[in-house]
């Protein structure tokens, strides 16, 4: 295991292990378990190879005195040769389990990765982004879905125009990107306010100005937007790949995404087929557990 900082809340943890060999190749926006050690470095037991889903119940039988809390990541980079898996953490001054284990990792620390096998027909779970033969995509997320958005922007082809926000803690964390031309990235720095302001002015912005793009992705009927209690339920709609020239990825906060999901389809029409709304994590709550 290595570590590198990648600018003041970002640092990228480097994973190496023999199971990496087999590890699913997908890339995108693939989400993983990190199981964390226990306050001791102990690693849970929660058995190895085990089918999708068998590693939750095993996890959940576990004595309440030693289950670990668990947190879910985006795979930022796979080199099955290498058998390496990069993992970027965003860090806060007010860490979690996750972001004080990333913050004091040191080489030779263990912890336990479930994620997909490339030999299983499951291999794709885990997978949100589903744009089909859309051209024209929007991304749009905060700092915790940077991995995602990069690894996305990375594979997009030539021919597809994209347009993508991502907002930041500080001017000081705005990444590179490998992006071809038709990709225009926009770095919101918040430097202070607060979280989703400048994310939502600026999708705002973006969708009255693309008016007759979101006009044309409109649903073909009125639509019903059941409201989330963002607070005791998850925000999660991700479609399957639909038809249309139009497609948007929203991830991040889970009242940002929800101020986003009634922006782009109440107040814009847009047909919830075409958009992927992702409320990766609630401020001032930790990850659910079930």
């Amino acid at each position: 295991m290595r570590t590198q900082r990648l600018a003041p809340h970002f640092v990228r943890i480097t994973f190496t292990g023999g199971e990496f060999g087999d590890f699913g190749t997908a890339g995108l926006d693939q989400r993983v378990k990190i199981v964390l050690p226990g306050e001791d470095g102990s690693v849970a037991d929660i058995g190895q190879d085990c089918a999708a889903g068998d590693w939750h119940a095993r996890w959940r039988a576990l004595p309440d005195a030693t289950r670990p809390p668990f947190r879910t990541y985006t795979v930022r980079r796979i080199d099955p040769v290498a058998r390496e898996l990069d993992i970027d953490f965003v860090l806060h001054e007010d860490p979690g389990p996750a972001g004080a284990w990333a913050a004091g990792a040191q080489p030779g620390a263990e912890l336990v990765i479930v994620g997909p096998d490339e030999r299983s027909d499951q291999s794709r779970i885990g997978l949100d982004w589903h744009p089909g033969a859309a051209r024209r995509v929007l991304l749009a997320g905060d700092e915790t879905a940077v991995p995602a958005i990069l690894s996305i922007v990375e594979t997009l082809d030539p021919d597809v125009e994209a347009d993508v926000f991502v907002e930041v803690g500080t001017t000081d964390d705005v990444l590179s990107c490998s992006a071809h031309p038709g990709v225009r990235v926009h770095w919101l720095p918040r430097d202070g306010q607060e979280h989703g302001v400048r994310l939502v002015a600026a999708a705002a912005a973006w969708a009255d100005a693309a008016h007759e793009l979101l006009a044309a992705a409109a649903a073909p009927r009125r639509q019903t937007l059941v409201d989330v209690d963002v607070d005791r339920e998850l925000l999660w709609d991700s479609p399957g790949d639909g038809a249309g020239e139009f497609y948007a990825w929203i991830a991040g906060e889970a009242a940002t995404v929800k101020a986003l999901r009634r922006l782009f389809v109440s107040g814009h029409g847009v047909d919830r087929a075409r958009v992927a709304f992702m409320g990766y994590w609630r401020q001032g709550q930790a990850e659910r557990q079930e």
